[in-house]
């Protein structure tokens, strides 16, 4: 019994060195500024990450060998940018994925900030949250972003003039609108303004600060403005400003309550000043400013309160975004087709070796 265990200890072990071998094969070298493989493991790395973004089982053989080809236009083209001296520093990168956090939360918000929301929200770490959402921890999303930053700066370089696409007309803005008129609805809102107060380690110190603050304002012994001001300036980490919360499911998750006090909220005045409410990391309370019903929305309204943007002028950045996205993909296409000579790179495995390779 004991010689049929080691000998079967021995095949497991085989065959994982067997795997860790085909793993290792390089498929493809690019070599248009330096000599560099595209592995087997490479490849599988990127299919579980777009089959986690996806929300895909499995991909098929031509829609791996499609991924294939994507990453080998993304290694040329980054290896294009760094041969003509393209690159980001880790701040403008650290700025781009703030950025679309603060966006996503609906307010500035920290990496550290955020990590505490998700943990508050989901008990998982930030890297965990990440792997569940893309498929990469934090460090790996933001060397993913960094190579795709550089290389839409590497093509927008080379062919500005087919990203550049003529405005869109007035009569495709009225089309459009006419179109999905019913998508221009404007909801109930609320203009709050919020003050969160950090613990930062002293709960008691925190919640004193809290009611002083609210004392203050609702005395007018300091105004709104003037906090505002007195924020910016803090060093603790007191946050303090307006923001628009509309009647939906979605503004309930992302201010952490359910729908019916979201409901209760709309049913207060203006001048209501909330309690004070206590999360993990900070004490809270916030007032309400204005009120604007709900409506449907002309191309003169203005599409958010308290902005200048009007309808109009949203379609017609819409239009020239979704412009620019289709020439920039004609432009990839073009930059991408003119690197992949064989000077710049080499297919290591094609045919019936590069099938059998991604029958995984």
């Amino acid at each position: 019994m004991k010689r049929i265990v080691s000998i079967s200890v021995l095949l497991v072990s085989l065959c994982s060195v067997l795997y860790a071998q085909v793993d290792l094969q390089p498929i493809v070298n690019i070599k248009l500024n330096k000599s560099e493989s595209i592995t087997v493991k490479q490849l599988k790395t990127r299919v579980e990450i777009y089959k986690k973004q996806m929300g895909i089982a499995a991909f098929t053989l031509d829609q791996k060998k499609e991924i294939l080809n994507a990453l080998i236009d993304e290694r040329l083209v980054l290896q294009a940018a760094a041969k003509d001296g393209i690159t980001l520093t880790d701040s403008q990168v650290n700025k781009y994925f703030l950025d679309n956090i603060s966006s996503q939360v609906g307010k500035p918000i920290t990496e550290q900030e955020f990590a505490a929301l998700v943990k508050e929200q989901t008990n998982l770490s930030l890297d965990d949250f990440m792997i569940s959402q893309v498929g990469m921890n934090v460090s790996e999303y933001k060397l993913y972003l960094k190579n795709q930053l550089i290389a839409q700066q590497y093509i927008m370089a080379k062919r500005p003039d087919v990203i550049t696409s003529a405005a869109p007309t007035d009569n495709e803005v009225r089309s459009y609108y006419e179109m999905n008129k019913t998508s221009f609805v404007q909801s109930d809102i609320l203009k709050l303004f919020l003050v969160l107060v950090p613990k930062n380690n002293d709960s008691a110190a925190a919640l004193t600060k809290t009611k002083t603050l609210m004392d203050d304002v609702k005395s007018s012994k300091i105004t709104l403005a003037e906090l505002r001001e007195t924020a910016k300036a803090d060093t603790s980490g007191l946050q303090a400003g307006d923001m628009y919360v509309s009647k939906t499911q979605n503004a309930a998750q992302q201010l952490g309550i359910d729908y019916q006090s979201l409901l209760s909220m709309f049913s207060k005045q203006i001048g209501f000043y909330s309690d004070i409410n206590e999360t993990d990391n900070d004490y809270q309370f916030y007032t309400i400013r204005e009120r604007y019903d709900a409506r449907m929305l002309t191309l003169s309204d203005i599409v958010q309160p308290d902005t200048t943007v009007t309808v109009y002028e949203y379609i017609k950045n819409t239009l020239a975004q979704q412009k620019q996205a289709e020439g920039f993909t004609t432009a990839t296409t073009e930059v991408t087709a003119a690197l992949r000579t064989p000077e710049n790179y080499q297919m290591l495995k094609t045919g019936e070796a590069l099938d059998k390779l991604l029958e995984w």
